[in-house]
């Protein structure tokens, strides 16, 4: 099976839109890269979303060592929405989840590289919304 590389720039798209065109390419076979993670939007009122992934990562007891253990990273909140999309337990998709790379701005590598657009997630928002990074930065990430 022959794997294209898929370099798209979260910048200004919708997180589960993205999270699901995302999950349908790397089930086809695809690899997909994601850039600008930080700037994926969430929609919604700001207090409610922060509230929501609070309680996320407040869930995962982290001092008795029990799950889930919720991430805190713009990258690897967007990968862990994707996981949920993915049959996960089977080997397509584990296959699947490893070819998703996803990056908090835009490495050397893929500067000059070609970015797909994904018209599904790409939405003019008349309502509240809140980045990933502005979330990860609630959340106590230090990366932004």
């Amino acid at each position: 099976m022959i794997s294209m590389v898929t370099v798209i720039d979260g910048k200004g798209l919708i997180y589960g839109r993205l999270a699901s065109d995302v999950a349908c390419r790397i089930l086809n076979g695809e690899e997909v890269v994601v850039l600008n993670a930080e700037q994926i939007i969430v929609s919604g009122e700001r207090s409610e979303v922060f509230a929501d992934f609070k309680h996320k990562v407040d869930v995962g007891e982290v001092t008795k060592r029990k799950g889930p253990f919720y991430p805190r990273r713009a990258d690897l909140l967007f990968k862990r929405c994707v996981k949920g999309m993915i049959p996960r337990y089977t080997t397509t998709g584990r296959e699947a989840y490893r070819a998703l790379h996803v990056f908090v701005g835009v490495p050397k590598q893929f500067e000059a590289a070609e970015k797909v657009k994904v018209d599904v997630a790409v939405k003019a928002l008349q309502c509240k919304y809140v980045t990933l990074g502005e979330i990860s930065e609630f959340l106590g990430s230090k990366i932004r």
